[in-house]
């Protein structure tokens, strides 16, 4: 998936892109519990003009609610699918954990022992950090970072957690090994969760080194290199053809017994079974409720892919996934973004469940519908353009749940299929998260005011952020994604571009979306108002790339994240290549630093000239060129810039980080059958963690 994620306190940031308490498994999906003590969408009602989007705020995150509107005009059968698709969504929520670190489960099920079960004080300073630390964890799906993918260093003492899982032992709550008692379970976690030296960065991207090695991700056994990956999938991709199959998307690489490199699949009777069990047997009650012959065929095949895992048969079910155009209840489900692989080979589990936005669908169609228009007008060179754009179905959809890799950070846009070949030759589907949006829009922003120049950009900025930020979301995932192609005989971009392949991808998209913003055809379209609109967007995204997006790093930090470089990269080579002539001016008043647009066409034509370099490089393969543009512009930081933007910040307290908690889906059984679905939200991001913990537990803590 080419997903889409807010950008740090702007209405735009991929990606177009967050169970279990024991050890045992569930062969079946039982009987649910009732749902905990949850605020009804009903009593929700009279808060904050209808709805509380603020849940909570801890360390450097911010966690939201969304709305589903809409959901109670469904008709009785849309709602069942839309519940066994939910059910489908979390049965699959352990395998994400494991694919992050090969200890989360394990570190998740004590922290969340001690959660329910410390009987001690729970005000002491030591347990209000133990509680942070929990909340980070549970937000990035493992103890890293979601965005930095460093290790979080804990507030309270190794001392402190022995206590608090020693007063917990008695329960029997504690996920053990075998033979195992709490002395054992505090030495085996001690040093993961507290020594910096072990495991300290999830995903590393650098440069100079071996990033397989260097990387904590669970995707690949212990002892292998990168140069071995690389030639193990050199040698399974020779004979590919203009269809390559996805190598790597579903399986951890590890060696044998005797040395040799092997593939652990990730199906039904292999690596994870126990959690696709479950997601198999609710996507076959899906199946029964389809609502049209092309999504049940689609929904046949992704089950096929579980049993299988055979890669030639998820293409097959990406490609009746996308020629669904009718279905209005839509899913994501599988092993999608190689975001967390260092060498994006392995795609990470996610699943987002939701219906078609009727009326915002409108814009995105609209916009789709002209495809060939902007492909044809595209500043690329003639070679590099598509000679017809096949198949793009821009929708805006309304979620209904979200888990694995989107969840609780979720993406705001989705283009999918991954693979250049499918988009190529069947299209795509290009989704803005439209009740996503506008709950990061129903959130007052404090950057604006803080980082703009003056009133006017202030002014600007306010009146068109909810327009241009989705348009530009449209236009990245709609147009975007779905523009240029390779040259014949070129490899795919994760073979010829690397560890720059994501960051090129989304830096592509964004210029496109850029490149447009100032045309008058998407005034004439009816998409945008006025061009002053494409200026407040040009503004943020200076704004945020210069500057703004550097407040989620701590100090010493290089940028490392794909789409931060991305954004960082399009910003300073812009304003390094119109400083002569001041495009982008520096200012500094007061001590503070700004970036001002002072020649708006002038940065259309600087972001066209760098649109162009990137298709071409692209197109080519050219990985020299794209590792100096990155490590040029993408990666490195100002210190003194960076120093000031996080003072800055402190003084408005805001968090740089948002996610979300996710609405509840409960049916409504009489005489053995669903009647209604009803749809209630949580009242705290730890109410659902431990929910979730309850009901959606199928993996073991060991899954090696």
């Amino acid at each position: 998936m080419k997903k889409l994620l807010l950008a740090p306190l702007a209405a735009l940031l991929v990606a177009c892109n967050d169970p279990g308490t024991t050890d045992s498994t569930s062969s079946a999906p039982t009987a649910k519990a009732p749902l905990p003590a949850a605020v009804s969408a009903a009593s929700q009602a009279a808060e904050q003009d209808g709805f509380q989007y603020v849940i909570d705020r801890f360390a450097d995150i911010q966690v939201l609610a969304y709305q589903v509107p809409g959901f109670e005009d469904l008709d009785l059968k849309q709602k069942e699918l839309l519940y066994y698709l939910y059910q489908a969504a979390y049965a699959g929520r352990d395998i994400m954990w494991d694919q992050n670190y090969r200890h989360n489960l394990r570190i998740r099920r004590t922290l969340e022992a001690v959660v329910r079960n410390y009987g001690g004080d729970r005000d002491t300073e030591a347990f209000r950090q133990f509680m942070v630390y929990a909340k980070q964890v549970w937000f990035a799906n493992g103890i890293h970072h979601h965005y930095s993918t460093l290790k979080f260093q804990p507030a309270f003492s190794e001392a402190d957690f022995a206590g608090f899982v020693n007063a917990v032992a008695e329960t029997g709550e504690l996920p053990l090994r075998e033979q195992q008692d709490a002395a054992g379970l505090i030495a085996e976690l001690t040093p993961v969760i507290f020594d910096p030296a072990v495991a300290p960065k999830k995903v590393n991207t650098a440069a100079d080194v071996d990033k397989v090695a260097a990387s904590a991700v669970n995707f690949y056994g212990e002892g292998l290199t990168e140069q071995e990956v690389r030639d193990f999938y050199a040698e399974q991709s020779k004979d590919d053809g203009d269809e390559p199959v996805s190598h790597g998307l579903n399986s951890q690489l590890v060696k044998n017994g005797d040395g040799e490199l092997e593939e652990r699949v990730w199906k039904v009777g292999g690596m994870y079974s126990a959690a696709l069990e479950q997601v198999v047997v609710w996507l076959e009650k899906a199946i029964g409720v389809a609502e049209n012959a092309k999504q049940r065929r689609a929904l046949e095949l992704l089950v096929d892919y579980y049993k299988t895992g055979d890669l030639k048969t998820f293409d097959d079910y990406s490609i009746a996934w996308v020629e669904d155009a009718d279905s209005r209840i839509d899913v994501v489900n599988g092993f999608i973004e190689v975001y967390n692989d260092p060498i994006a080979y392995r795609g990470s589990f996610e699943s987002v469940v939701s219906f078609r936005d009727e009326i915002t669908s409108k814009r995105i169609a609209a916009i789709g519908a002209e495809a060939q228009w902007f492909e044809d007008n595209s500043p690329i060179m003639d070679q590099h353009k598509r000679e017809s754009v096949k198949g793009i179905l821009g929708k805006a959809i309304t979620v209904v749940a979200e888990s694995g890799d989107a969840s609780p950070s979720t993406p705001i846009g989705i283009n999918l299929p991954n693979a250049n070949w499918i988009r190529a030759n069947h299209g795509s589907k290009s989704v803005n998260l439209s009740n996503v949006v506008a709950a990061y829009n129903a959130v007052p922003s404090k950057a604006l005011h803080e980082f703009a120049w003056d009133e006017a950009e202030i002014a600007r900025g306010e009146q068109y952020k909810e327009v241009t930020g989705a348009l530009h979301t449209d236009m990245h995932e709609v147009i975007g994604h779905a523009s240029g192609k390779i040259n014949p005989g070129v490899g795919t971009p994760k073979e010829t571009l690397k560890q720059y392949s994501s960051t090129l991808e989304e830096g592509r998209a964004d210029l496109v979306a850029l490149y447009y913003m100032l045309d008058p055809k998407l005034v004439e379209m009816g998409v945008m108002p006025n061009l002053e609109a494409g200026k407040a967007e040009y503004d943020g995204y200076i704004r945020n790339g210069m500057m703004v997006q550097l407040y989620r790093l701590k100090p010493g930090e290089l940028i490392e994240e794909a789409h931060m470089r991305n954004r960082a990269l399009v910003a300073r080579w812009a304003y390094e290549q119109g400083e002569a002539d001041k495009v982008i001016e520096r200012r500094v008043r007061d001590g503070k630093t700004y970036f001002v647009i002072n020649d708006y066409q002038a940065l259309r034509g600087l972001f066209g000239e760098l649109l162009r370099e990137l298709q071409r490089i692209k197109s080519e393969g050219d990985f020299e060129a794209i590792q100096h543009l990155v490590e040029t512009y993408g990666t490195q930081v100002e210190p003194g810039l960076h120093a000031e933007v996080l003072e800055r910040f402190a003084a408005l307290d805001v968090a740089p980080y948002k996610g979300f908690v996710n609405p509840y889906l409960e049916p409504v059984v009489k005489d053995g059958k669903i009647v209604d679905v009803t749809i209630s939200y949580p009242a705290t991001f730890e109410e659902q963690m431990l929910y979730y913990a309850e009901h959606y537990s199928f993996l073991p803590s060991d899954n090696g």
